[in-house]
């Protein structure tokens, strides 16, 4: 066992864990954030995705102990309070889930996604700074699936939120 201490969602917590605990068990078991989803366990559909520091990371692929000292930030950390998220409100009005299970790590990657600056594999001038597409939305969102196919309403509530 080993203590680490985490920034989760603003608030500090200091727990002895397991060295073998992956990031998304201690969120669900440990600290009762059920938000954050186990979809395959093997960080390929991106059901478990949340921010590390700012960046989003598959919580199913990251030791909890590895993460020691880090701010992690989990879809219900998104929000100000009673106050939604823009990517949240943003999807409600999209209608950009059907069954939902996929919708948390959508919206932490969506938030990440934003805040991430540069080029991807789609962009045809990879030394600017591109501006928002559906094309670059979809490369940038694609370690995140949805099983429903709610894609294209995704994409239009990650644009509108862009704007």
């Amino acid at each position: 066992m080993g203590e680490i201490t985490l920034q989760v969602n603003g608030s500090a917590c200091e727990l002895d864990t397991d060295p073998r605990t992956s990031l998304l068990d201690l969120l669900r078991e440990r600290l009762g954030l059920t938000g954050t989803k186990k979809g395959c366990d093997h960080g390929q559909c991106g059901a478990c995705t949340v921010l590390i520091d700012g960046r989003r990371a598959n919580a199913c692929l990251a030791l909890a102990v590895a993460c020691d000292g880090a701010e992690i930030t989990t879809v219900e950390g998104l929000a100000a309070g009673d106050v939604p998220h823009p990517l949240q409100t943003a999807f409600v009005e999209r209608d950009a889930f059907q069954c939902g299970y996929c919708t948390p790590g959508q919206l932490c990657s969506a938030a990440g996604m934003l805040a991430e600056p540069g080029p991807s594999a789609v962009t045809p001038d990879l030394t600017s700074d591109p501006p928002l597409t559906p094309e670059e939305v979809r490369e940038r969102m694609s370690g995140n699936l949805c099983r429903c196919g709610a894609y294209v309403n995704i994409v239009a509530a990650i644009l509108e939120t862009a704007r």
